[in-house]
């Protein structure tokens, strides 16, 4: 025998059916703290602000960079072309 059931009911009805806890505060509370951060943080997104940051490194990462590969290719026995 199979029986089936359909209940209509809409999420906080079924919620209370069940005893689950009413979480729509803190739902809304967390939603508006990740609003909050998401603005903070879209400035970082901005191309001059990645740039910025990018380029606050300068030439010494760029020398310290060439430096590392010219090591590397001296312990390998490769000599490039000058």
């Amino acid at each position: 025998m199979k029986v089936t059931i359909n209940i209509e009911c809409d999420p906080v009805e079924a919620r209370t059916f069940l005893g689950l806890p009413d979480v729509s505060g803190l739902n809304d509370h967390m939603v508006e703290e990740m609003k909050k951060r998401m603005d903070a943080n879209m400035a970082a997104l901005a191309p001059d602000e990645l740039m910025k940051s990018w380029m606050s490194f300068g030439t010494g990462a760029t020398e310290q960079f060439r430096k590392l590969m010219t090591a590397a290719t001296a312990s390998s026995g490769f000599k490039p072309k000058e």
